[in-house]
């Protein structure tokens, strides 16, 4: 079987070259085997499990939380438990984020509503931004 080039890994797995070496170095995908001219040689399994990464990075989870998944993919007999609690904190994570963004979005609906598109003496935007005290998004 034909051996994958990092920039082919690149390509296939939608990770970038210099993201690849910083997972080998902190640990993420082991280090590939290299070629006699010294360069490196992945297999098809290590674009599948930088795929996985690149997956679960665009979902938002840590890379200690990735790691932990990785290792619970690398032994599939065992319980879900663990993966099911990463998933659970990140779903909260999110949801608190959703929470907050809901009250950002109310904030900067008030600060352009109030906006009477005068003179910057009357800009309600700029009167909440220089007084913390007016901003409510805060004060929850």
């Amino acid at each position: 079987m034909r051996k994958i080039t990092i920039g082919d890994a690149a390509r296939q797995s939608g990770v970038k070259v210099p993201t690849i070496r910083y997972y080998e170095g902190i640990g993420l995908l082991a280090a590939p085997v290299r070629s006699e001219g010294n360069q490196r040689s992945y297999e098809p399994e290590d674009v599948r499990r930088l795929a996985f990464i690149r997956h679960a990075r665009e979902l938002g989870f840590e890379v200690d939380a990735i790691r932990t998944l990785l290792t619970l993919q690398d032994d599939p007999h065992q319980s879900c438990a663990s993966a099911d609690a990463i998933a659970k904190a990140r779903l909260a994570e999110v949801e608190q984020r959703i929470r907050s963004l809901t009250a950002l979005k109310a904030e900067l609906e008030v600060m352009v509503e109030g906006c009477g598109h005068g003179r910057v003496d009357q800009c309600r935007v700029i009167e909440i931004l220089a007084d913390h005290g007016q901003c409510t998004h805060h004060q929850h």
